[in-house]
C-alpha cells in the first residue's frame, strides 16, 4: 500500500507543467493541419502489433485512434510512426511525431525532458510458469526464476522472493528454452510483454501476484505551448477510464486488469 501512494505521489509530480522549449506541434496547429502524428510499437502484443496483412493492433493502436477522434473528429485523422525503444521519447523531442503511445513508463528521469498524460495501463512485473504446482510467491523457495540480465526486476524479485535462485538470461527465447527444459521454474519480467507470451503459448500462465506498479502513459513535449494538448489528452484519457472503455479494451487485449482505481482512492485518502 505505502509503495503505490509513493508511486501515485512521484507520478503526480511528474505531470507537472514546465517551460522548457519543444518543437512538438501544439493542439491548434494538430487541428490545423488535420492529423495527428504518433509514434507506436510494432512488434508488442497485446499494445501493439502487425497482423499478418501488415495492420496495427492493439491495445495502444485503439487508444491512438480514440484519441485522433476525440480530438480531430476523425478516428482516420492520424499517422502512425513505428519506433524501437530507443527511439521513443526522440521522436517527441526531434518534432517527428506529436505524441508518443508506445509503451513508455513515465519515470523523474524522463519528466525532465518530456510531459507524461495520466497513465492509461499500470504495467507490473510478474511471473509466467508452466508448473501447475506454483500459485503463490510463497511456493518459490528455493526454486529458479529466471530474469533479463542487468534488468530491474533482478532487485524485486529478490525483495518479494529472497529465497529464490536467480538465473540470468540475455533474450526472451533464452527464457522459454529455459523453461521448455525444465531449468527454471519461472521467468520474471513486464506483464505486458508476458501477455503477448501466453497468448502465443497457452501452456504458459500469468500468477497474479504483480512485483511493482509502473504506469504507461502517452508522452507529449515540454513547454507551455504544449500544455492544452496535454490537458486535454488527460480529459480523454479520464472519460476513457470513468466510462469502463479503457477496461473494456484492457480485458479485450488479455492483460491483466490495470490498479489505476486503486490510485485513485488512495490519491483522495
Amino acid at each position: 500500500m505505502q509503495f503505490i501512494v509513493i508511486i501515485f505521489f512521484t507520478f503526480a509530480f511528474c505531470l507537472l507543467p514546465c517551460t522548457l522549449p519543444s518543437g512538438a506541434a501544439q493542439l491548434e496547429e494538430i487541428q490545423q493541419r488535420g492529423y495527428i502524428k504518433i509514434a507506436v510499437k510494432d512488434n508488442l502484443r497485446p499494445l501493439a502489433f502487425r497482423d499478418q496483412s501488415g495492420n496495427l493492433h492493439g491495445l495502444e493502436i485503439d487508444l491512438a485512434q480514440r484519441l485522433a477522434q476525440d480530438l480531430l473528429g476523425n478516428n482516420k485523422a492520424f499517422r502512425f510512426e513505428p519506433v524501437l525503444n530507443r527511439d521513443r521519447i526522440s521522436q517527441v523531442l526531434d518534432n517527428k511525431v506529436d505524441i508518443a503511445i508506445a509503451r513508455v513508463t513515465a519515470t523523474s528521469s524522463r519528466a525532465r525532458i518530456v510531459n507524461f498524460s495520466i497513465p492509461y495501463y499500470l504495467d507490473s512485473t510478474v511471473l509466467v510458469t508452466k508448473n501447475t504446482s506454483i500459485q503463490r510467491l510463497e511456493d518459490f523457495k528455493q526454486q529458479r526464476i529466471g530474469v533479463l540480465s542487468g534488468s530491474s526486476t533482478i532487485a524485486r524479485v529478490k525483495y518479494f522472493i529472497p529465497n529464490a535462485e536467480l538465473v540470468g538470461v540475455n533474450s526472451y527465447i533464452q527464457a522459454q528454452n529455459l523453461l521448455e527444459t525444465n531449468k527454471i521454474e519461472a521467468f520474471a519480467a513486464d506483464a505486458t510483454v508476458l501477455s503477448g507470451w501466453i497468448q502465443q503459448y497457452p501452456q504458459y500462465r500469468l500468477l497474479s501476484a504483480r512485483l511493482s506498479t509502473e504506469p504507461l502513459c502517452v508522452v507529449i513535449g515540454k513547454g507551455l505551448q504544449n500544455d492544452k494538448l496535454r490537458r486535454q489528452i488527460d480529459i480523454i484519457i479520464a472519460r476513457y477510464q470513468e466510462t469502463g472503455w479503457l477496461q473494456e479494451r484492457i480485458k479485450y487485449w488479455g492483460l491483466p486488469p490495470s490498479r489505476i482505481a486503486e490510485l485513485k482512492v488512495l490519491s483522495a485518502e
